[in-house]
């Protein structure tokens, strides 16, 4: 694990996974090695669904084929996409798996800081990618979200919790 991998775990379960409710449904999609989910479930969370392409997510697929997965549309309250959305464009299908008014609660790099933080991964400082960052957004602009929350994260990442802004 990197350097500031585990302090920044803690930072974003205080900051984003506390105020989920408890009878909240929630889908993880990025979920990696479950911290989250298992924090979410040491928490009392009862309906976490973890997805990722590889195990040991709760579902193996990609965000983008949902349907075939056995996803519902708007059936989930809240999304946690922690450093996964600069690597896909799967907004719309947070919007369709999201009920209205359903929060996308995210972590990203800042797209003018990019740059550094690849400076920062090679020297073994910051996570390391699994793939090319082909995403970069401004969290303040994303089309069918509200934003709730908006925050500069050290100034290299953007933290942000945006609201599902369809009728459904």
């Amino acid at each position: 694990m990197a350097l500031l991998e585990s302090r920044m775990r803690g930072l974003r379960a205080r900051y984003f996974l506390d105020r989920i409710q408890l009878d909240a449904r929630v889908l993880e999609i990025g979920c990696g090695s479950g911290w989250a989910g298992g924090y979410l479930r040491d928490r009392g969370v009862k309906a976490y669904t973890g997805l990722d392409l590889h195990e040991p997510a709760d579902i193996v697929g990609d965000i983008l084929e949902w349907p075939r997965l056995g996803l519902q549309a708007a059936s989930f309250d809240v999304i946690v996409a922690f450093e996964i959305l600069e690597h896909v464009d799967c907004f719309a299908a947070c919007r369709q798996l999201l009920k209205p008014k359903g929060q996308l609660m995210l972590t990203t790099p800042a797209p003018e800081w990019d740059w550094l933080l690849k400076i920062l991964e090679n020297a073994g400082i910051n996570q390391r990618r699994t793939s090319p960052h082909s995403n970069l957004f401004d969290a303040r602009r994303v089309p069918g979200f509200r934003v709730a929350e908006y925050r500069r994260f050290a100034g290299l990442a953007q933290w942000a919790v945006l609201e599902n802004s369809s009728l459904g």
